[in-house]
């Protein structure tokens, strides 16, 4: 699973619920509007293999850590593995 923030269409309103803020700090949100609102900001870029989503999942059914709240803007190609996000990802 590959989490690439500046891609994400929540950003910044669900950051602070998402496990990528809470862990590695809430990436900066580009003004809208500006310039410089369509380019990379710099956020994290993240790939977490099965093993990672499962602990995460594992975090997060326990209430330690939030759910990633991912919701992409362009949809990636799907996994090979179709059960690597299961029980990890809640975009709602």
């Amino acid at each position: 699973m590959i989490v690439d923030c500046d891609r994400c269409e929540v950003r910044g309103n669900a950051c602070q619920d998402c496990v990528v803020g809470v862990l590695l700090g809430i990436p900066e949100v580009p003004g809208a509007g500006s310039a410089g609102a369509n380019l990379p900001s710099g956020a994290r870029s993240l790939q977490f293999d099965a093993p990672e989503c499962r602990a995460l999942s594992v975090l997060a059914d326990q209430g330690l850590v939030p759910r990633l709240r991912l919701v992409p803007s362009q949809p990636r190609r799907a996994s090979p593995n179709p059960r690597i996000g299961d029980g990890f990802s809640n975009a709602g």
